[in-house]
């Protein structure tokens, strides 16, 4: 899935990112109900002395799925090997990956969304019994080859939880889903982030960052590192309020969040499509972007906040969309000018 860009990561921010995580539950701001049932399943199963259930985290991207896994993996001693659904591309892949794990490790998969369904057939006796059916051969000389695994947990990040197969999703016996963050909880991870990179922040610099983050915490880091760039270069290096909003200004981040290719994505519904409703693939052409990229980056947060709407007939902008875009509604239905 592409990325919007404020969220692409050079190699020294990727490491820095890497290094920002919580790396325990106590560290983990946010999801608290979540936080609390992982807790309490990672606690019977060290009990019990056995592995975790297989766990599906869903969500919209940046919210911590990939940091709750190595947080699991952590707290049940295992190791944890990641890839994604979209690299395994036959079942040799995944059968390297699964009997190279040990007793207690964690297999995440993030996109899991994406794997081809004949990837699932192997995954389903690994994730009931342990075991892997391998064919060997062709025609009439291919045999099946059962073998054993060690006792794994299988972590699986996804989008868009309503295209996994029913038979793959209610072989997780764990299932949770991350919600977006409050501007106070964005505030709090700013602070913990601006501390380990050494940069002077305060409580309303971090609270401005945290208000223009679109409830994602990943988001909210990109966004610290930039500032934290305008403050060395323009400023004595301390991130204030006043420091956090200009730096944002330069990045086209405004004070709800939105930035130009959500602006361009509004007035593309409103003026080129009259206000809508309008199919996903005709708006991705207008705006030059991939639906896909439109659907899981860039809607989920206009339609939270009230400017989007989606319909069987198609995207919808609302009052609320014409009012940010300085548009009054036009008499005949979605028309809209400018005031």
């Amino acid at each position: 899935m592409a990325e919007r860009p404020l969220t692409s990561l050079n190699k020294a921010d990727a490491t820095l990112e890497v290094a920002l995580r919580p790396a325990a539950f106590a560290e983990f701001t946010g999801q608290a109900k979540v936080k609390e049932r992982l807790e309490i399943a990672v606690e019977a199963a060290l009990r019990r002395k056995e592995p975790l259930d297989h766990i599906l985290l869903s969500g919209p991207p940046g919210l911590g799925k990939t940091t709750l896994a190595n947080i699991l993996a952590g707290a049940m001693g295992g190791t944890m090997r990641a890839t994604s659904g979209p690299t395994i591309e036959k079942a040799a892949d995944l059968a390297g990956l699964l009997t190279n794990l040990s007793e207690g490790d964690v297999l995440f998969i993030d996109e899991i969304h994406r794997l081809q369904k004949t990837i699932e057939e192997y995954l389903y006796p690994a994730m009931e019994d342990f075991k892997l059916d391998i064919i060997i051969d062709q025609g009439p000389n291919a045999r099946s080859v059962r073998l054993s695994l060690p006792r794994f947990t299988l972590i699986g990040a996804t989008t868009r939880s309503g295209l996994l197969s029913a038979p793959l999703l209610t072989r997780f016996g764990i299932r949770e889903r991350l919600d977006y963050y409050t501007a106070e909880q964005l505030r709090g991870i700013v602070l913990r982030g601006a501390g380990l990179m050494g940069v002077e922040t305060d409580s309303q610099g971090a609270m401005e960052i945290a208000r223009r983050s679109r409830g994602t915490p990943r988001i909210a880091g990109n966004l610290l590192r930039r500032v934290r760039d305008y403050a060395q270069v323009r400023a004595d290096g301390r991130i204030t309020a006043d420091i956090a909003g200009k730096a944002l200004e330069i990045l086209e981040i405004d004070s709800d969040g939105l930035d130009e290719m959500d602006t361009r994505l509004l007035e593309a519904v409103i003026v080129k499509f009259g206000g809508g409703p309008v199919g996903v693939s005709s708006l991705a052409v207008a705006v030059g972007e991939e639906p896909d990229t439109l659907e899981e980056v860039y809607e989920p947060y206009l339609i939270l906040e009230g400017y989007l709407q989606r319909t069987p007939q198609g995207r919808i902008c609302t009052e609320k969309a014409y009012r940010k875009l300085g548009l009054t509604l036009g008499r005949s239905a979605g028309q809209g000018r400018l005031l």
